[in-house]
């Protein structure tokens, strides 16, 4: 499954910590800035839940004994889905940490 939302995600909360450290200019930040944050979370979540959905609907064919959908597709897709879910809950662990720091500074 490609995982370009939970990347750029991932990548902004990188550029702004740089640039809340002062490592980075306000210039350099100006491309992440025109980036819906929202958007990109919620188009990570759905991607998620989509390939949860796949391996469900494949896992269900499977138990009831359609002759279309192999072991082997089962596995993986559910696999997918695991590895996606375990990258979502790490997002939401440092969504969770960057919060926390930030209302613990002093202004």
């Amino acid at each position: 499954m490609d995982k370009p939302g939970i990347d750029n995600i991932l990548q902004q909360l990188q550029t702004a910590s740089a640039f809340a450290s002062g490592t980075k200019k306000q210039s350099e930040t100006d491309e992440v800035a025109s980036v819906d944050f929202s958007e990109k979370l919620k188009s990570a979540v759905d991607q998620v839940n989509n390939a949860q959905m796949t391996a469900d609907k494949l896992s269900e064919q499977f138990v009831s004994g359609q002759s279309n959908v192999d072991l082997h597709e089962v596995m993986i897709s559910l696999q997918k889905a695991n590895v996606s879910f375990q990258s979502m809950i790490q997002v939401r662990n440092k969504l969770v940490t960057a919060y926390q720091e930030i209302m613990n500074m002093q202004v």
